[in-house]
């Protein structure tokens, strides 16, 4: 591991110090170098940004307090033009700096709704800082070597299964913009990588409308909900045995009736699916919902499914990845070598880091809300900013770069697209 810019080098403020090393080319060093700077000039104020949203955490959709704080933070800023409450929802908004000269686009995603009963347990204060560093540094990059191109952050409101980014997507939001790559990062209890991979995921409420009748007078008059649920969650228990590794079926009774000597005439339940790839969730989707249409055939029942949040798998862009890591690394951290990364941010099933989580909490628990207040998060998410600020800027100064993410990422969905039709979804 190169120590140039390791964290054991740092001065009593938290900062990492750059200093020359021959064994990086020029290019290199003035990327890590301007963005690595820029980003420490910014630490102090971004942490009392990343406070402000941590202490009063907001709901999905309902982020007033950090988008006023965000928006006004980036107005402040020179050259970039702000557009808050934009797309059609009130809370999301874009911050814009162009260079005026025609070139990519690079982009970055700010997180910060919190979530319901333990506020930033998922760390998007964080999130939210390092977006805005990193669009910061690039920006000051871009204006400081005169480079081509555009910086966007836009802020993304909603990611606890409200689908903000799937709204901005569908309204055009980056198509507008022609981004070309969109970076985000995220705190967790994993070790660290470049090439993290999400299951698809669809959630869904089930409905059953039934009779409702006296079940000991005259229970054949009655059709009865409460069991046409409990045949749809049975069906899937024994559909369990024969999915695929990666595959996973959740479920829950919100309903089961009012008191136990009537025939139900309402259950309802919540359901979520969760699979490896889009592919694998679709055609798994198929034989849930023959689950669902098993209790309204089995006992008559009426059924009513209503589809909630749907999340496509993320599937990583390993071009993109090399440029993170070596840059990441180069700041001191220690991603492994490509295929290990891939592996492990997939599964992390049989690594000590699920003990350590089950001592220290990881995501979406109390615990993991104090670590998010902290100072060495805040050091680590700013160390992250630096690494996805040069990353972007290696994108902007290496048209191949471009190129060959490009390649990848069409080639992926190359893939995905045969897959999905050799499964018939």
């Amino acid at each position: 591991m190169d120590s140039t810019f390791d964290d054991s080098s740092r001065d009593s403020a938290g900062f990492v110090m750059v200093e020359r090393d021959a064994s990086l080319p020029p290019g290199e060093y003035d990327l890590l170098q301007t963005t690595s700077q820029y980003v420490d000039s910014l630490s102090a104020e971004l942490r009392t940004v990343s406070l402000t949203i941590h202490d009063d955490p907001e709901l999905q959709y309902k982020e007033h307090h950090a988008h006023a704080v965000l928006t006004e933070y980036m107005n402040e800023k020179p050259g970039w033009v702000v557009t808050p409450s934009c797309y059609g929802i009130e809370t999301a908004f874009v911050a814009v700096f162009d260079s005026g000269k025609k070139g990519p686009t690079v982009s970055f995603n700010a997180e910060y709704d919190a979530l319901k009963g333990i506020g930033h347990a998922c760390g998007h204060n964080l999130i939210a800082v390092a977006s805005v560093a990193g669009a910061l540094a690039t920006a000051h990059l871009v204006a400081q070597k005169g480079l081509s191109g555009k910086v966007i952050l836009f802020g993304t409101p909603a990611e606890e299964g409200g689908g903000g980014k799937i709204k901005l997507l569908d309204a055009g939001a980056y198509d507008q913009h022609g981004v070309d790559i969109s970076l985000i990062s995220h705190p967790g209890i994993t070790p660290d990588a470049a090439l993290v991979r999400t299951a698809a995921y669809t959630a869904f409420k089930l409905e059953y409308f039934g009779k409702k009748a006296h079940a000991a007078a005259r229970p054949w008059d009655g059709i009865n909900a409460l069991d046409a649920l409990i045949t749809a969650y049975n069906a899937i228990s024994v559909l369990r045995q024969q999915t695929e590794p990666g595959d996973i079926i959740q479920g829950m009774i919100t309903n089961g009736g009012l008191r136990p000597n009537i025939i139900h005439a309402y259950s309802a339940g919540r359901f979520v699916v969760r699979s490896s790839t889009r592919a694998r969730r679709d055609a798994l989707l198929k034989r849930v919902q023959a689950c669902f249409e098993a209790g309204s055939t089995a006992t008559g029942a009426e059924l009513k499914v209503t589809r909630g949040g749907s999340y496509d798998d993320h599937m990583p862009n390993k071009a993109l990845g090399r440029s993170y890591r070596h840059f990441f690394n180069r700041l001191g951290g220690n991603i492994p070598r490509e295929e290990v990364d891939y592996l492990e941010s997939a599964t992390m099933a049989s690594t000590d880091q699920d003990d350590q989580g089950n001592q220290l909490g990881g995501p979406h628990t109390p615990d993991f809300e104090k670590a998010a207040r902290t100072q060495e998060a805040h050091e680590k998410a700013m160390r992250v900013s630096k690494a996805l600020a040069a990353t972007a800027g290696d994108v902007l100064t290496r048209p191949e770069l471009l190129r060959e993410i490009r390649r990848e990422f069409e080639e992926n969905k190359r893939i995905d697209e045969s897959v999905r039709s050799r499964r018939g979804v």
